[in-house]
């Protein structure tokens, strides 16, 4: 039993942290937001965004009415969207989308990170030519028909309409055409389950079981860093 209890309480804290984490990220997409936009998500398009992806993954509404109210205080950090490029081991390209206070604390900890994972972090455009910026919607399935929706999407930008592995659709545009989908979907009706701006791999790198390990060991790492938002990798 005391074995089992251990796991048990492992898997406890590994979703607490998960969780903390996700709320940090959001929390800081929230402060950026609301000074670029103000905190009214009706008029801050960005907001209202970041606003859904917090009820995506389950966090108060408190706590989202709390962070907004806070983004305007005096002793409110500003933060900084910095994109840091490197290689993980066996030449894949990383791009690490990171918020931060302190761009010389974040830089020195992300180089710490690539260097103790086998990586390499690299220049601005050393890699990011490899990646495309796209918008990607998840939206839950009821009530739509996947083919009148692609029909409808193509003049605000679709470039392409799937599913994802939960059964929901995936909708996805240029980078330029991001604010255009999202009008699109709320004149629609349709509250998108979270829409996230992400780097697409243009080509991918193929790697062995073991090689892969290695790679997702120290994103792993990269990912605890609480600058770090998002990293992406062209790993198959």
């Amino acid at each position: 039993m005391g074995r089992i209890f251990e796991v048990r309480k492992s898997t406890m804290f590994a979703r607490y942290d998960r969780m903390a984490k996700q709320f940090s990220r959001i929390g800081k997409e929230i402060v950026i937001a609301v000074k670029k936009g103000g905190t009214d998500p009706a008029t801050n398009p960005m907001l209202r965004r970041i606003m859904q992806n917090a009820k995506a993954v389950n966090m108060p509404k408190d706590r989202i009415e709390s962070a907004i109210k806070n983004a305007m205080g005096k002793d409110t950090s500003n933060y900084d969207e910095v994109l840091y490029e490197g290689y993980a081991p066996h030449g894949v390209a990383i791009l690490v989308v990171t918020a931060t206070d302190n761009t010389t604390r974040t830089v020195a900890n992300v180089r710490s990170h690539f260097n103790k994972g086998g990586g390499t972090l690299g220049n601005s455009g050393s890699v990011a030519f490899l990646f495309n910026q796209f918008g990607v919607f998840k939206l839950k399935p009821e009530g739509l028909n996947t083919d009148d929706l692609e029909l409808e999407l193509i003049d605000f930008g679709l470039e392409e309409l799937g599913e994802d592995s939960e059964g929901n659709i995936v909708v996805r545009c240029a980078f330029t055409d991001f604010g255009k989908m999202q009008k699109a979907l709320e004149e629609k009706g349709i509250t998108p389950m979270s829409s996230e701006l992400e780097w697409i791999p243009s080509t991918t790198v193929e790697l062995s079981q073991e090689q892969a390990d290695d790679v997702f060991k120290m994103i792993e790492r990269v990912e605890q860093d609480d600058d770090v938002q998002h990293v992406f990798h062209n790993m198959a």
